[in-house]
C-alpha cells in the first residue's frame, strides 16, 4: 500500500469507541458531545474538507455563492411529472459542517404541534416539551436591545432560548429597506406580529433570527461552533476527504451488528473498526444511500443495485418530504440598495467588501428577515378547507408501500385542514433581490422576491440507489448519484399541494399590494401582471407548476417510529436502525413528518438529543457489563 499521510495513519491506528459517518450539521454535534466523556474516543469521517477561511461561507451577505461549487454535492432530482418534466438541482453541503455551511442562516423553530405529532406516531420523548431543552442547549442568543426591538420587531422571550450553547444566533445588524414596512403591511391584512415565535407557535409576522456571530459578523455553523473549539481534544479524531462506501455489518448468531466502515481516502480504500456504535449522520440524501449500500433496504432496490440483502426494510429511502418554494418577482424603486447589485456591479462589490473587511458593516451583513407563517384559514373559508380534507381522507384509504406509516401520517396531515388548527401552513418571506432561477433581471432595474413555502406537503417521494445491476451489470457505489424522486405535486395529495400553493400565491401577492410595502413596488414581473384582471380571480396554478423549486429542506428518508422492521419505519425512538445492533441514524432523515420551519435549529436539537441518548445507553451498557462480570465472578468463587 506504500506510505500513508500522517492524518490517515493516526486515524487508522486509533482505537475508537464510536464512529460518526458525516461531519455535517448533526454529525459534528454528536461527535463533540460524545467526547465530553473523556473515556469515549470518537472518529469522524467526512467526505468534504474544512473551509474555515472561505468568504462564500463565512460572510452572511454572500449566501448561496457556494451552491454548485466543490462545496456542494450537486445532486439533482429525476424529471418531475408534477413540474412538467423539470428536474431540479438539489444542493447538499460537501464540506466540514455540511449544509449548515451553505444555507441562508435562518434560525427558527416549528410549532409545538409539529413535534408532538412525532410523539403521536409512537416516538416517546420527541414532543415539544422533551425537545425544548435540546433546542436551548445548542443555542447562544445575543439579545437585541430595546431600540432595535422597537424599530425592527426583533423580539424574544429569553426563557425559550439558550444563552451559552455553541451556535451563535443574532438578529441582523442591517435590515433591507423593505423590512421597515413588513410588519405594518401584514398588520393591515389581519396578521399580528408574533413577539415570541420560539415558544411553540410561529404563526404571525416576525423578524428572523440568524445563525451569525455578531462581533465578527460571520456565519456560525457546526464546524466553527462545535468542532473547531474542540479540535484539540485527544478523544476526537477527524478525517476529512474520506468518503464512506459502506457500514461493515457482521452476522452473529443470526443478528447483524455494525462493526465499522469501509472508506476511500486519496484514492485508496481503508477499513476502520469500532468497539461501540456506528452513527450515520449523512443527511436525508446520503443516509438512506449509505444504509442501502450496506445491505439495509428494499430487497428489489438492493438487488437491482447489485447489493447483498442483509436487512430487508422497504421503508429505507421512502417518505421523502420537502418544502416546495415559489418566488414571485417584483420590480422595485431603483434607488433601494440590494445584494443582487453586488453580483452585477464589480465596483459596488469592491466597496461593499472593503466596508465589511474594515468595519463588519454594510450590505455584506444583510440576510432575509421579513417572515410570516400563516394557517390556510387566514385567507380560505372553513368550508373550502373541510372539502379538501374530506377528499384527502377518501384518497388516503388507497394502499401504499408503507401502509401503516402513511395512513397515520396522512391522518395527521388531513387533521390540519380543519379551521381550528392554528398552524403555520404557509411561509412568506420577502427580501430584496431577484431569487428566481426563471426570471432574468434587466440591467439598471432593482427587484424584490416574495418567497412562499408550503410547510406540510402531502407529496412524499423517495431516494434510492440507481439500478446499476440492470444497466451496467455492476454493484452500485457511493459515486453513483442516488435517484432522488420527491414526487412534487403527484397523486391526489400532490394535487392538493399544488392547489394550496396556487391559492396561497394570491395572498402573497396581496401582501405586496398593501401599503406601506406597496409604496416601494413598481410592478410584478414574474409572473407578469395581467391587464384588467382582478387579483382575486387570478389563477396561479400553471405558473406554480412551472416555477416551483426546492427550498432544500428534505426530511423523512430514515423515518423514526415503530418497534421493528415490520412497523414501516427505519429507526426506533432512540434512533437505532431496526434489525441491526450498534447502528444509529442521527440527522434530518429521521424526521417522520415535515415541520413548519427551516430545518437547521431542529437538526442541531436532533444531534444534541441523539448524542445524549447514545451516551446514556453506553453508560447503561457498561454498568450492565460490569454487573454481569461481578455476577459471574461471585458464582465461580
Amino acid at each position: 500500500m506504500g506510505s500513508l499521510p500522517s492524518d490517515i495513519e493516526a486515524f487508522l491506528s486509533t482505537r475508537f469507541i464510536h464512529l460518526v459517518i458525516g461531519g455535517g450539521t448533526a454529525g459534528l454535534v454528536v461527535a463533540t458531545r460524545l467526547t465530553e466523556n473523556k473515556d469515549v474516543v470518537v472518529g469522524v469521517l467526512e467526505a468534504g474538507l474544512a473551509a474555515y477561511e472561505e468568504p462564500g461561507i463565512n460572510v452572511p451577505g454572500r449566501f448561496c455563492e457556494t451552491l454548485g461549487t466543490d462545496y456542494d454535492w450537486q445532486f439533482a432530482t429525476v424529471p418531475q411529472p408534477g413540474f412538467n418534466g423539470r428536474s431540479l438541482p438539489w444542493p447538499r453541503g460537501k464540506v466540514l459542517g455540511g449544509t449548515s455551511a451553505l444555507n441562508i442562516m435562518t434560525w427558527n423553530r416549528a410549532c409545538k404541534e409539529d413535534y408532538d405529532a412525532w410523539e403521536e406516531l409512537g416516538n416517546t420523548g420527541w414532543g415539544w416539551d422533551d425537545m425544548l431543552p435540546f433546542f436551548k442547549k445548542s443555542e447562544r442568543l445575543y439579545e437585541s436591545d430595546a431600540e432595535d426591538q422597537l424599530m425592527n420587531h426583533s423580539y424574544f422571550e429569553l426563557e425559550f432560548h439558550g444563552v451559552d450553547g455553541p451556535v451563535h444566533t443574532s438578529y441582523p445588524a442591517l435590515y433591507g429597506t423593505s423590512h421597515r414596512y413588513w410588519h405594518e403591511s401584514l398588520g393591515r391584512l389581519g396578521v399580528e406580529t408574533n413577539r415570541s415565535h420560539f415558544s411553540g407557535s410561529n404563526v404571525g409576522a416576525w423578524t428572523s433570527l440568524t445563525s451569525v456571530e455578531p462581533s465578527r459578523m460571520e456565519r456560525s455553523y457546526s464546524a466553527t461552533a462545535y468542532y473547531r473549539p474542540n479540535a484539540g481534544e485527544a478523544n476526537l479524531v477527524l478525517l476529512t476527504g474520506a468518503t464512506v462506501q459502506e457500514v461493515l455489518l457482521e452476522s452473529d448468531k443470526g443478528v447483524w451488528i455494525a462493526r465499522g466502515a469501509r472508506f476511500t481516502y486519496r484514492g485508496q480504500e481503508h477499513v476502520v473498526h469500532t468497539e461501540g456504535e456506528v452513527i450515520v449522520c449523512a443527511g436525508s440524501v446520503q443516509s438512506p444511500q449509505l444504509l442501502e449500500l450496506s445491505g439495509i433496504g428494499n430487497r428489489e432496490v438492493l438487488e437491482d443495485a447489485g447489493v447483498q440483502v442483509k436487512v430487508e426494510n422497504s421503508a429505507v429511502g421512502e417518505n421523502l418530504q420537502d418544502h416546495p418554494l415559489t418566488c414571485m418577482i417584483y420590480e422595485i424603486d431603483p434607488s433601494i440598495p440590494t445584494i443582487e447589485s453586488l453580483r452585477t456591479d464589480p465596483n459596488a462589490a469592491k466597496v461593499a467588501d472593503l466596508e465589511y473587511e474594515t468595519s463588519r458593516t454594510g450590505l455584506r451583513t444583510t440576510l432575509p428577515a421579513s417572515v410570516a407563517y400563516l394557517p390556510f384559514s387566514h385567507y380560505l373559508p372553513p368550508d373550502d378547507l373541510a372539502q379538501l380534507g374530506h377528499s384527502m381522507l377518501a384518497s388516503s384509504a388507497t394502499p401504499t408501500k408503507s401502509a401503516i406509516q402513511r395512513s397515520k401520517r396522512d391522518e395527521i396531515l388531513i387533521r390540519r385542514f380543519t379551521h381550528d388548527q392554528h398552524l403555520g401552513q404557509i411561509e412568506y418571506n420577502f427580501d430584496l433581490s431577484n431569487y428566481s432561477p426563471f426570471y432574468k433581471s434587466e440591467p439598471g432595474k432593482k427587484y424584490a422576491t416574495m418567497m412562499q413555502m408550503l410547510q406540510y406537503p402531502f407529496s412524499a417521494g423517495s431516494i434510492h440507489l440507481p439500478p446499476t445491476q440492470k444497466g451496467k451489470g455492476k454493484r452500485a457505489t457511493v459515486e453513483d448519484k442516488p435517484v432522488i424522486d420527491p414526487k412534487y405535486y403527484e397523486g391526489p395529495g400532490g394535487e392538493v399541494d399544488k392547489e394550496m400553493t396556487a391559492k396561497a400565491q394570491r395572498f402573497g401577492d396581496r401582501i405586496t399590494r398593501t401599503k406601506p410595502l406597496a409604496d416601494i413596488i413598481v410592478k410584478r414581473v414574474c409572473p407578469p401582471e395581467r391587464d384588467g384582471e382582478e387579483e382575486e380571480e387570478e389563477d396561479f396554478t400553471n405558473w406554480v407548476r412551472d416555477n416551483t423549486v426546492t427550498d432544500w429542506h428534505p426530511v423523512g428518508t430514515c423515518a423514526m417510529g415503530g418497534k421493528d422492521v415490520s412497523d414501516g419505519y427505519v429507526v426506533d425512538e432512540r434512533l437505532r436502525v431496526h434489525g441491526v445492533k450498534g447502528l444509529r441514524v442521527v440527522d434530518a432523515s429521521i424526521m417522520p413528518l415535515q415541520i413548519s420551519a427551516h430545518l437547521q435549529a431542529t437538526v442541531y436539537a436532533i444531534g444534541e438529543k441523539g448524542a445524549s441518548m447514545i451516551l446514556e445507553d453506553w453508560e447503561k451498557g457498561r454498568v450492565s457489563e460490569f454487573l454481569e462480570k461481578e455476577f459471574f465472578c461471585m458464582r465461580s468463587r
